[in-house]
């Protein structure tokens, strides 16, 4: 073989390697980012009514919110959750008030037990929906908020 002609097969075989060193380095780099994308993408076990069993029906919500509380520690009763939706939202679980001073503010109170966001966020349950008007989550958050400020749902008898 010629001079040239090795020179020419070594200087391929380097830029070859060149670029699939650079191409593994460039794939390398991008496993941090697909990851944490694809980690992202996943979507973590929400809590739902049919999730542990009951109905996506008023009842249901009620009956799946207090299974979450009572593995939270978390007290209240049917009877003291179902007075103060109907209350509140008559069971309407998209329910917004837009009207009294939290709304003025800026916060109106929102879903099943009319929760404004701060307070659905300072009292979030673990492995509930982040969303206000998801009924499992409206209900546990605000019956959180009030065991923490009255002992419990069932001693709330009015706007709280």
């Amino acid at each position: 073989m010629s001079a040239a002609g090795k020179h020419r097969r070594t200087r391929t075989a380097r830029v070859t390697r060149a670029i699939a060193v650079a191409g593994t380095g460039v794939a390398v780099l991008a496993l941090p980012i697909v990851g944490a994308t694809s980690a992202s993408a996943a979507t973590p076990t929400v809590t739902t009514a049919t999730s542990l069993g009951y109905a996506n029906s008023l009842d249901g919500w009620i009956q799946a919110s207090l299974q979450v509380m009572a593995q939270n520690g978390i007290p209240g009763s049917y009877d003291g959750i179902y007075r103060n939706i109907m209350r509140e939202s008559s069971g309407n679980q998209y329910a917004i008030n837009n009207w009294d001073s939290n709304a003025a503010a800026g916060t109106p109170s929102k879903g099943l037990l009319q929760v404004i966001d701060p307070t659905f966020q300072a009292y979030h349950v673990a492995g509930t929906s982040f969303d206000p008007y998801d009924p499992v989550a409206n209900i546990t958050a605000a019956c959180n908020y009030a065991f923490q400020r009255y002992g419990s749902i069932d001693n709330v008898f009015g706007a709280y």
